[in-house]
């Protein structure tokens, strides 16, 4: 995709772990590489991936690159 000529997009690589929980609506945004916090873990819960996703689709930071997501 990185290769592509007038194409927009986006690709959003979830952490390790992605399920159910809280929505918080605090994430940190990372580039190539897993997020991972202070343990060592990769994780969020779906409803803050979700929130990163919109705002994501509303702010357009990222066009033409991947991105991660995590706590």
């Amino acid at each position: 995709m990185r290769a592509s000529i007038g194409v927009d997009w986006t690709y959003v690589s979830p952490p390790a772990l992605l399920e159910p929980g809280v929505r918080t609506g605090d994430y940190r945004k990372g580039g190539d590489h897993l997020l991972t916090d202070a343990d060592g873990n990769s994780h969020i819960s779906m409803e803050d991936f979700a929130i990163a996703l919109v705002d994501e689709g509303e702010q357009a930071e990222h066009v033409g690159q991947r991105f991660t997501v995590g706590y």
